[in-house]
């Protein structure tokens, strides 16, 4: 007698199976096709960016503040640059210092988390304890103070914005680590005597990367924020480097004669950290579903 055909899910490897899942919830949620697709743009904009700029981002050749027209598509500023290559090239620095920033932070933090919680005792009491300390004050408040003490630049940047984004990885690997560890199958791994090392790396992390995946998303959108805050506020990058907060900032002073100055780099804005949430929140969705399903 043939046995019962299974699903097509159930046939393919578990990876190309997740993915065949999550491009159906992509597909149901429409928001995030949306932002998928606008994410997409930017990504291909910051990768190409130098071949896609219609002119150099610092020429000072055109007409100074030229409202939209067919040669500047989105204006010229107050010194006679090219708007939209401005922002064609600031894109590629925020979405460096998004993604960037969230790397190292999540490696930092996930380690602080895993250490904490799974030896627990002092070890617990000394990292937590500087992670609260940490966590009663803003991010952005440090990422300032971090910038003031080591100066302006892209990679004091990067490190300050990576330093204050640590304690919310620790706190959400360290709570995931608390339950997991009290798993049977963690027990039989120490009892047949797998070192502590391999039982992190892979029967503990493997099994709370859902909400540490989450966290990761949402936090590229408050780093690419972030970025924006401290180049609005002249603790960036240098003043010769486009990028949306600093454009934000020289259109301060000619945002009521000059509109289009301060529109278009706060829609880029606007639309990359929404197209990342969208997307952060199927993604939550998506391992909800499957963590249900696997239960």
């Amino acid at each position: 007698m043939a046995a019962p055909a299974l699903p097509e899910e159930e046939r393919l490897p578990p990876r190309r199976a997740g993915w065949r899942q999550f491009r159906g919830v992509l597909l149901r949620d429409k928001k995030a096709a949306a932002g998928l697709l606008v994410l997409s743009l930017f990504v291909a904009a910051a990768v190409f960016g130098p071949l896609l700029s219609p002119y150099d981002p610092n020429d000072m050749l055109f007409e100074m503040m030229a409202p939209p027209s067919l040669a500047h598509p989105l204006g010229t500023d107050d010194l006679g640059r090219d708007l939209l290559s401005r922002i064609i090239v600031g894109t590629r620095i925020s979405l460096f210092v998004g993604v960037s920033t969230v790397v190292i932070a999540l490696v930092l933090g996930v380690g602080l988390g895993l250490v904490a919680g799974y030896f627990g005792g002092w070890i617990d009491n000394i990292i937590m304890r500087y992670i609260d300390l940490q966590w009663a004050f803003p991010n952005f408040i440090i990422a300032v103070y971090l910038v003031a003490v080591f100066g302006t630049g892209l990679l004091n940047i990067i490190v300050a914005i990576s330093l204050a984004f640590v304690d919310d990885f620790a706190r959400v690997a360290r709570s995931m680590v608390l339950t997991i560890k009290e798993e049977q199958y963690i027990a039989a791994a120490r009892t047949v005597g797998v070192p502590t090392r391999r039982i992190l790396w892979r029967h503990v992390l493997p099994n709370a990367t859902a909400p540490i995946i989450v966290q990761a998303t949402v936090s590229v959108s408050y780093a690419i924020l972030g970025e924006a805050s401290l180049s609005f506020l002249g603790l960036g990058v240098e003043a010769d480097t486009p990028t949306w907060g600093l454009i934000l900032a020289d259109a301060r002073s000619f945002i009521s004669r000059a509109w289009w100055l301060g529109i278009f780099p706060g829609l880029a804005i606007m639309l990359t950290v929404l197209s990342i949430n969208f997307i952060g929140d199927a993604l939550r969705d998506f391992l909800d579903v499957r963590e249900v399903a696997e239960r």
